[in-house]
C-alpha cells in the first residue's frame, strides 16, 4: 500500500500534553527549545500540527492565538512559531499547513505574524504584506540610573489590585482585548511592574513583564504613555533580574533602540511585520513599545 504523501497527512489540534514534541521541533531547526514560552502559546491560544509520519514526534506546528470577539469571531489572530523538521523540509508542509489555518480555521479573520526573511516569500504568496518591522535586541543590560531617572512616572512591582487597570491599558494600546493572555503574566514572567502618573490620581502609564526563556529574560510586553516611562520599565526589570535581556521593538521607536544599545543589548536580527485583511495593526502604536512574543503579538 502506497504512504500518503506528506501534504496529505491530517493536522490535528495540539494539546500541552504535545510541548515536549513542540520543543523537540525547535531544537531540531536550530532554535532554543522555549519549553516555557510554548506552554503559554498551547494554553492560551491553539496549536495545529502533523504527527511525523516516521514516529518522530511532530513533522509540522504552529500556533494561533485570537483576540477580541467581533460579531463574526475574533477581531485579531496572531499566527507563531511556524516549524518543519527538518527532514520534511520542502516538501509543502508549510505551505498546507499555513493554508489549512488562515483559509480553513481563521477564514474571514484578520491575521497578522512575525516573518523571518526565509518565510516571508510563502506568507506574500498567502496573501500577507509587510506592514512593519521589529528588531530583536539582546545583551547585558547596564543601567545608568535608577528608573525615575527617565520620565516622571513612578514605576513599582504590580500587584493584584492592578491587573485590572492593565488590562484596560493593553487593551486600548493593543487594539484588542487579549485578558486570557495577561492574567497569565503574574505566573509567567518573573517580573511584572507598573508605571503610575506622578500625580498619585492612580493612572497607569504603562506596564511591562519580564519572562525567562533559556538563558535570557524577554522583555515584553512593554506599554508605555512616552520614551522616559518605557526606559524606566525596563531599567527597572533590569535591576531586579540577573540574566541578559531580549526584546524586540518596534523599528519606529529609534530613540528606544538607539538607548537601549548604548546599554549593551546588540542587534541579533529583524523581521517583517506581515498583516492579511488589515492594513496595519489596530491600536496605538507609539505607546505600544514591544510584543509579550513575536509569536503572540
Amino acid at each position: 500500500m502506497t504512504p500518503p504523501h506528506i501534504t496529505d497527512l491530517p493536522i490535528r489540534a495540539l494539546t500541552v500534553d504535545d510541548l515536549r514534541h513542540c520543543a523537540d521541533l525547535s531544537e531540531d531547526r536550530g532554535w532554543p527549545r522555549e519549553d516555557h514560552k510554548w506552554g503559554l502559546l498551547l494554553a492560551a491560544g491553539n496549536g495545529y500540527g502533523v504527527d511525523a509520519p516516521d514516529g518522530r514526534g511532530l513533522a509540522a506546528v504552529c500556533v494561533v492565538t485570537q483576540y477580541g470577539h467581533g460579531h463574526a469571531g475574533p477581531e485579531l489572530a496572531a499566527i507563531g512559531m511556524v516549524l518543519v523538521a527538518g527532514r520534511y523540509a520542502r516538501q509543502g508542509m508549510g505551505r498546507r499547513l499555513m493554508t489549512h489555518v488562515c483559509d480553513e480555521v481563521l477564514k474571514g479573520v484578520p491575521l497578522t505574524l512575525h516573518a523571518t526573511a526565509y518565510g516571508r516569500p510563502l506568507y506574500e504568496e498567502l496573501g500577507f504584506e509587510t506592514t512593519g518591522r521589529a528588531e530583536m535586541l539582546r545583551g547585558v543590560f547596564r543601567p545608568e540610573g535608577a528608573p525615575g531617572t527617565y520620565g516622571a512616572s513612578r514605576v513599582r512591582p504590580a500587584t493584584a489590585e492592578d491587573l485590572p487597570r492593565i488590562l484596560r491599558l493593553d487593551a486600548e494600546v493593543f487594539g484588542a482585548d487579549r485578558t486570557h493572555m495577561i492574567v497569565r503574566l503574574p505566573a509567567f514572567a518573573d517580573q511584572l511592574v507598573v508605571a503610575e502618573d506622578p500625580t498619585g490620581d492612580g493612572t497607569l502609564t504603562g506596564y511591562a513583564a519580564a519572562w525567562p526563556n533559556m538563558d535570557t529574560h524577554v522583555i515584553g510586553p512593554l506599554v508605555a504613555h512616552d520614551l522616559g516611562t518605557a526606559q524606566s520599565l525596563i531599567t527597572a526589570l533590569a535591576l531586579a533580574g540577573d540574566r541578559p535581556l531580549r526584546t524586540d521593538v518596534d523599528v519606529r521607536h529609534e530613540e528606544l533602540l538607539g538607548w537601549l544599545k548604548g546599554r549593551g543589548l546588540d542587534s541579533v536580527a529583524f523581521n517583517a511585520v506581515m498583516t492579511r485583511g488589515i492594513p496595519e495593526l489596530p491600536g496605538d502604536w507609539t505607546r505600544r513599545w514591544a510584543p509579550l512574543t513575536v509569536a503572540a503579538g
